[in-house]
């Protein structure tokens, strides 16, 4: 296919016809079936489908709740999808946007946990898992290209990249001090160099290309949009009321000391901690439901891991398979049980991880459309966006390392791997691949040496 979603044509230059919420509904579904990648491959699609293809949002709109999704802990991509979802159609569209974002994930992980639990090793998993993996380190490579066209726009930009990559990459400096750090330096650089600083200075060649959108630069902040403290007190009050009824049933049904409700209390904990995507939480979650509570073991939660990245939704969705296997091995609901019981773990699980991330968009989205095109606020948010382009990238290098080298750079280099990421990288940049295209291509190739190694062996 050679149609350029980003090139002009006549119809681009109208805004799109109003989106009604069926319609709505239907894109956020199939984007919960597609989201793979990982946070940069997922906001990379969002990018593509919104603002370039469906023009929804303008980019520097689309930016600007980026940048404030980023700043969160939690998921930034299913968070934007909420704010999103939230800004065209009220509080049920962000729930609805956020929520399809994350329920596919979730019964797709919970049917392959039970595969895994269940039958083990199998090798038809196994080979889609070998085709896919390499797919997925060309994605999140192909995602910080795309991201940093748009935000490296000068030098200043480049230069907190580069060091935001050699600071988590030489010395394992934590995201949030890098947060703060990149804020900081766009908080005061912008008052000595504001055109350094401005949202979307780099971009007005491509918003061009892209047409007017339905929420354009200059649209008017909607009613609901608007900031209000009654409002505030109204999401936030909502939000504590439905942690505390689903803490007090699992303490009323499973007793304070009992697995779910551990589970509940400990990945609450978790997702206030998730600053800089799944990968800074990881460390935590390993201590706590492996070393701690030995929910699971650790090549487990390395196994989980895997499933996470090579499938829809959240790279912090490992965390339903945490739950499913945690509720398996403890027979939580008796050895009869061993499914239901996996499964509502899982789902409890998920619950109090996601949970916050709708109360932070819903209550501080009206903060942020109020901030709309104010240096003051954009300026801190333009170089964190620089400086996550250099946290994506080492992300890229930390998979293509465990992908290369498996079992380390002492063990034996995995050339196949590295030829269908080869290919499925020359897919992206050169031929404008499409996700799901690539990942079934990939995985049908990975089944392919799978079974056909002890014939070439």
């Amino acid at each position: 296919m050679t149609t350029d979603a980003s090139a002009p044509t006549t119809s681009t230059q109208n805004p799109p016809a109003p989106v009604g919420f069926g319609e709505a509904f239907l894109f956020w579904l199939k984007l919960g079936f597609i989201s793979f990648g990982g946070p940069a491959g997922q906001i990379a699609i969002m990018h593509a489908e919104l603002v370039e293809r469906r023009r929804w949002i303008s980019e520097k709109r689309f930016l600007h709740a980026l940048n404030y999704c980023m700043l969160l802990p939690g998921p930034e991509a299913q968070q934007l999808a909420t704010y999103i979802g939230w800004l065209m159609h009220r509080t049920w569209g962000g729930i609805v946007a956020g929520a399809l974002f994350v329920l596919p994930s979730l019964f797709i992980l919970i049917a392959l946990s039970w595969v895994y639990l269940r039958f083990g090793d199998v090798p038809v998993v196994a080979g889609i898992f070998y085709g896919i993996k390499p797919a997925v380190t060309a994605l999140v490579l192909h995602a910080a290209h795309r991201i940093g066209t748009r935000a490296l726009k000068n030098g200043w930009m480049w230069g907190i990249a580069a060091a935001s990559f050699v600071a988590i990459f030489a010395f394992d400096t934590p995201f949030p001090a890098i947060v703060l750090a990149a804020g900081l330096i766009g908080y005061f650089g912008a008052r000595r160099w504001p055109a350094v600083f401005a949202l979307g200075g780099g971009h007005a060649g491509a918003h061009k290309g892209y047409g007017p959108a339905l929420i354009d630069d200059h649209t008017p902040t909607p009613a609901h949009a608007r900031f209000s403290r009654s409002r505030l007190a109204k999401v936030l009050a909502a939000g504590l009321l439905l942690w505390l009824a689903a803490m007090a049933v699992l303490v009323a049904t499973q007793g304070w000391q009992g697995t779910l409700t551990q589970m509940g209390w400990f990945f609450t904990k978790a997702a206030l901690l998730t600053f800089g995507g799944a990968y800074a939480v990881l460390p935590y979650v390993y201590q706590g439901a492996v070393e701690q509570y030995q929910w699971l073991s650790g090549p487990q939660m390395i196994d989980g891991l895997a499933l996470g990245e090579t499938t829809p939704g959240p790279l912090i969705m490992v965390v339903a398979f945490v739950g499913f296997v945690g509720g398996w091995l403890q027979q939580m609901w008796g050895p009869d049980a061993l499914f239901a019981g996996a499964a509502a773990a899982a789902t409890v699980v998920t619950f109090v991880t996601f949970l916050p991330s709708f109360i932070f968009i819903l209550a501080g989205g009206p903060l942020v459309e109020a901030t709309h095109g104010k240096l003051g606020f954009t300026a801190p948010l333009s170089a964190i966006t620089a400086a996550v382009v250099g946290v994506i990238l080492n992300l890229a290098l930390f998979f293509a390392y465990h992908l290369l080298w498996p079992h380390g750079f002492g063990g034996a280099f995995d050339a196949i791997s590295a030829v269908i990421a080869l290919g499925a990288g020359i897919a992206l940049f050169r031929f404008k691949t499409g996700v799901l295209p690539l990942l079934g291509i990939c995985a049908a190739v990975g089944l392919a040496v799978t079974f056909l190694k002890p014939w070439l062996a």
